[in-house]
């Protein structure tokens, strides 16, 4: 009796296995149509890929949109090419299977891997909607540079002393960023002191006629170049000194063209017999103290009488 009973499940088995052999040998060809519907797919859109990446990079104005949305043809290709091997496979169940557990799979990794789903959110966002471009000059918290690249994870950043800052995009969308080349334009100032003596209105106008003369510093009506009164020192009374840039080079036009302009100041303050005093120091007898004792080295008071006698 245990033998006929172990005998028959042995058929059983046998069964079911021959008819899944059967089915399985039904079945090959279309998952062999399948497989090939994959790889075909992947190296479609590959070629798709590069052809629309150069042509979309030749005359899209925004070089970080055209990366962004080249990869993103790319992966719903693939997408697609999948999709359709499962379903000439028969295997219509398991796509809905696999999309099912994927949703369910990102749900659990976003709560586990939070900042680089974050990350990943953000740059999405900024490929569609940020404020700045390539070789913008930005300020993002204390990181001060030039946008590099922007890739899903984080912004790639240059500072001007050659250092490469790659920031988090959760940080890019949430806090603020100082572009300083949105536009083209940039205000530069800096502080010349003059005598209290000197001639205030002579001074401005000498400051005036040097900005007016260099062709590198912007002269519109919309950007007004201008010096005020800005302090009455101890020593010295401080004008402040605004003139416009260009910011096709930031570096250059901020630093560079800034010296050359305090330079060109100065200079002309010397021509011009300006005093432009140094900083006085005051120094308070207390205590009932009548005299400060001062020793004065003899090389300085040797080169006082040469320069006396000339």
């Amino acid at each position: 009796m245990i033998q006929r009973e172990d005998t028959s499940a042995a058929e059983t088995i046998a069964k079911a296995a021959e008819n899944y052999y059967d089915k399985f040998l039904t079945l090959l060809p279309r998952i062999a149509l399948g497989i090939f519907i994959i790889v075909a797919g992947i190296l479609i859109a590959q070629v798709l890929t590069n052809f629309f990446r150069k042509r979309i990079l030749k005359r899209a104005e925004d070089p970080l949109m055209a990366r962004f949305l080249t990869q993103a043809v790319k992966i719903i290709f693939i997408i697609i090419a999948i999709m359709i091997a499962l379903d000439v496979a028969g295997l219509r169940g398991v796509a809905a299977g696999i999309l099912t557990a994927a949703g369910g799979a990102a749900i659990i990794l976003g709560f586990a891997f939070q900042d680089i789903g974050k990350n990943f959110l953000a740059g999405i966002i900024l490929a569609f909607n940020r404020p700045f471009g390539v070789n913008d000059t930005i300020m993002v918290d204390d990181h001060f540079g030039k946008v590099m690249a922007l890739n899903f994870r984080y912004t790639h950043i240059k500072t001007t002393d050659g250092r490469d800052i790659y920031i988090p995009n959760s940080d890019v969308l949430t806090k603020p960023v100082e572009n300083y080349t949105a536009d083209g334009f940039y205000r530069v100032e800096f502080v010349v002191g003059i005598g209290y003596e000197d001639d205030i209105e002579r001074a401005k106008a000498i400051i005036m006629e040097i900005l007016r003369s260099n062709t590198e510093i912007v002269q519109d009506d919309i950007h007004e170049n201008f010096v005020i009164e800005n302090e009455l020192a101890a020593s010295t009374v401080n004008l402040k000194v605004f003139f416009w840039i260009h910011t096709v080079d930031y570096r250059r036009a901020s630093r560079q063209l800034r010296g050359k302009i305090i330079k060109e100041v100065k200079e002309a303050f010397i021509k011009a017999q300006f005093i432009m005093p140094g900083d006085i120091t005051e120094l308070k007898l207390y205590g009932g103290t009548n005299d400060l004792p001062v020793r004065v080295k003899m090389d300085v008071v040797e080169d006082f009488e040469i320069k006396k006698k000339e």
